[in-house]
């Protein structure tokens, strides 16, 4: 169901928006070759609880981490283990949190050390196309355009555009409507309105656009073995306009969005 949400409503969203931000930035210091993927699970707990927020991810169908970690080949839902980060991979880091009953939910991708120009194109691409549907999101911008400027910077690159997993809702409930895929027909699809929030999240590979599913049943791979990259705002249209909610600790207007530093 589509949720419009009230002031009072959107404000608890930006607190759990702002953690969520906290944890990726506390997440992104700490993932140094050596780190190993549960000890980054365990600061975003602790942000978690400094912050008297909630985790999202944790036992949500089953999952059993507070954290998405996923490296190289592992486009979304990879489970923290005692994996240690190496000099050249890329670490896709997805955090969500819950203030008062209402969620944030945000991703993104970085290298590990020294990285190959194939991986930094990739991230920053993926980086990219989230940012460019971020700005045209407003009352009125269907869901075609959104997914079709996402799909068209990943095409023009010349990476596969996962369609298997795509952005959605959020409001009370971290995966609410309407879906928001990374593809789609210009001037198609429902309009946005104000009061609706949603994740807009590309994942975009250097291969083909098609994916596996590990034996845990969580942990996404591209079925060619290929990098993934993953990005991912929680976007809100307040009354006020259209704002970024984990951006920070003050929510990033739209406006200003080519002034931001776009991580």
């Amino acid at each position: 169901m589509i949720t419009i949400k009230s002031r009072r409503e959107f404000d608890r969203m930006q607190v759990a928006g702002a953690c969520v931000s906290e944890i990726l930035r506390t997440v992104r210091e700490a993932a140094i070759p050596g780190a190993s993927l549960t000890e980054l699970d365990d600061l975003a707990r602790k942000v978690l609880e400094n912050r008297n927020c909630t985790p999202s991810f944790l036992g949500y169908h089953g999952f059993p981490a507070v954290l998405c970690l996923s490296v190289n080949d592992v486009v979304v839902h990879g489970i923290p283990d005692d994996y240690q980060l190496r000099e050249g991979d890329i670490l896709a880091v997805d955090a969500g949190a819950i203030f008062e009953g209402f969620h944030g939910d945000a991703a993104f991708t970085m290298g590990i050390g020294e990285i190959s120009a194939d991986a930094t194109r990739l991230i920053d691409v993926t980086n990219e196309a989230m940012w460019a549907a971020v700005r045209i999101t407003q009352p009125g911008t269907r869901l075609g355009d959104i997914g079709s400027t996402i799909e068209k910077i990943g095409l023009d690159a010349g990476y596969g555009v996962v369609r298997d997993y795509v952005g959605h809702g959020i409001g009370r409930q971290m995966h609410e409507e309407p879906q928001v895929p990374n593809y789609g027909t210009p001037g198609k699809g429902m309009k946005l309105r104000t009061g609706m929030a949603i994740c807009i999240e590309p994942q975009f590979t250097v291969g083909a656009e098609d994916t596996t599913v590990d034996d845990d049943g969580w942990t996404v791979r591209t079925a060619d073995g290929s990098l993934a990259a993953h990005w991912e705002h929680t976007v809100a249209l307040t009354k006020d306009g259209t704002m970024v909610f984990t951006a920070g600790e003050e929510a990033l207007s739209v406006d200003l969005v080519d002034r931001s530093s776009n991580e």
